[in-house]
């Protein structure tokens, strides 16, 4: 069974109750200016000043053995199918309509195809 989501009207009523209960409670609610972030500023200026790529790539670590362990197994599990014949599937029945001259269905018949 599929559960149904909740409707627009259904969440704006339950965040009002968050709200209402949450200011109830002793809470505040803060003003923020219009146009604040909510980014760091030390970090923002990173962030957009381009630092992120002008350091050098990292290098990566190749790890030979466990790449040389994988490729082992490969080669083992190749060879283990030759030799193995597939199952031949079995003719499949299938409805075949007859036709007259003028392209009206006579009959249906089974063929084995």
């Amino acid at each position: 069974m599929v559960k149904k989501l909740p409707t627009k009207a259904e969440l704006r009523a339950a965040l009002e109750q968050e709200t209402s209960r949450y200011l109830k409670s002793g809470g505040k609610v803060e003003s923020v200016p219009q146009g604040a972030t909510g980014t760091d500023s030390q970090n923002a200026q990173a962030l957009y000043s381009g630092a992120l790529f002008t350091k050098p790539r990292d290098e990566r670590t190749f790890v030979p053995e466990v790449i040389r362990a994988i490729e082992e197994r490969r080669q083992q599990l190749k060879g283990r199918g030759r030799g193995v014949r597939k199952r031949e599937r079995l003719p499949k029945q299938r409805r075949k309509v007859i036709y007259d001259d003028f392209g009206e269905p006579i009959r249906k018949v089974w063929t084995e195809d």
